[in-house]
């Protein structure tokens, strides 16, 4: 590296100017608002961890999405964190006292191995909210009532939400007859929808036609008679899911009639460590998931209490479109010696206004500046700066 590209960031790395910065930190400031309000713990996990305890309960997808590092002090593998889920599930099951429901939320940067997609940045910042020790729907419908909130406070006024229940996969799957190595390939041809993979990994046992069709059971809410003519012949637990899919819905649209509904009843969100309803929130100008989550109850069971659970996280950097502009600033012109323009210019700040002295007489007001601040008979006025 020559001294003319020091400046370079690695690929997939990228760095907030002004603008975004603020506008990202505004929105990160306004969602944690939000889930104070709903009753929600604030909790900081750490950004590195030993390797196995960021990667229990997960599958090879969040493996090959953490970086590796040797602590030089104990030398064991630690973990840069690609997920806070399992962070926060330790922190439920070991930090915490009492077995009740507990709501904790958080709000971070992860770091990624490889981005997402093209476009994708390596260093999400995610913010999340999870319920511990609840098992009902209710607990799902109360977090997707969150999730829906959040994005509100975002300006995401009328989010698509896709709703899927992981136990119809894995009912699904313990009537196969399928090696464990080949189990991950399984996953990823049903989350890819790859219904010729699919066919190919399973062969031509009994059981195969009901999982190659799964992918194909998506839609409004009148797919829910198809599937269950579909999923007829399937074991007891994929339609038992089925019926708590439905009545998750109808929770959710009760709280959130605005919100509009959408089912693939091969959604497998997240890192596969999800065990009941999940879901996903996309908005019409993005192409990926705004927010994912879902139920994985018994992580903490490594950690020495499993607990059912439920929760989300966003990437706050998708909301970025949706953020105001700069706000506008008060601009005050050069001006030595008088004590009560400070007076002024700390009350204007103390009300919540940006202001911005100049700090000699030759200083320009910025772009953002539409007021500045004047003398006037009875004191100082904010008028429009022409």
């Amino acid at each position: 590296m020559t001294d003319q590209n020091y400046w370079l960031l690695p690929e997939g790395v990228d760095e907030l100017l002004p603008p975004a910065a603020w506008q990202l930190e505004g929105i990160r400031r306004r969602v944690l608002d939000v889930f104070r309000t709903w009753g929600f713990e604030y909790v900081e996990p750490p950004i590195i961890e030993y390797l196995e305890s960021l990667q229990v309960g997960s599958g090879s997808d969040l493996d090959l999405q953490t970086f590796k590092v040797i602590d030089q002090r104990t030398g064991r593998l630690l973990g840069v964190r690609a997920d806070m889920t399992s962070q926060a599930a330790r922190i439920d099951a070991h930090s915490l006292d009492g077995n009740g429901v507990h709501r904790l939320c958080y709000a971070g940067t992860v770091v990624h191995a490889n981005p997402a997609s093209a476009l994708e940045s390596r260093l999400p910042l995610k913010a999340g909210a999870e319920i511990f020790g609840a098992t009902s729907l209710a607990a799902d419908a109360e977090v997707i009532a969150l999730l829906v909130e959040t994005l509100r406070s975002a300006k995401i006024t009328k989010p698509v939400l896709v709703l899927g229940h992981m136990g119809i996969y894995r009912n699904l799957l313990s009537s196969l007859d399928i090696a464990p190595s080949r189990e991950p390939a399984l996953f990823a041809a049903v989350q890819n929808k790859a219904e010729t993979d699919i066919a190919e990994i399973l062969g031509a046992q009994q059981g195969t036609a009901l999982l190659v069709r799964l992918p194909t059971l998506m839609g409004r809410r009148d797919i829910f008679p198809e599937a269950r003519a579909a999923l007829a012949q399937a074991p007891e637990g994929a339609l038992q899911a089925v019926d708590a899919l439905e009545q998750l819905a109808d929770a959710v649209q009760s709280r959130c009639p605005e919100v509009e509904l959408r089912f693939d009843f091969s959604e497998l969100a997240g890192y596969g460590y999800h065990n009941g309803p999940v879901f996903s929130a996309y908005e019409a100008q993005q192409g990926s998931a705004m927010a994912r989550g879902g139920r994985y109850d018994g992580i903490g069971g490594a950690f020495g209490r499993a607990r059912p659970a439920t929760g989300f996280d966003v990437n706050l950097n998708h909301l970025l479109g949706a953020a105001p502009s700069t706000e506008p600033a008060v601009w005050v012109p050069h001006r030595s010696g008088l004590p009560e323009l400070l007076d002024a210019v700390q009350a204007l700040r103390s009300s919540g206004e940006v202001v911005i002295c100049a700090l000699s007489a030759e200083d320009s007001p910025p772009a953002r500046c539409d007021r500045i601040l004047e003398k006037a008979k009875d004191g100082w006025t904010v008028k429009p700066l022409s």
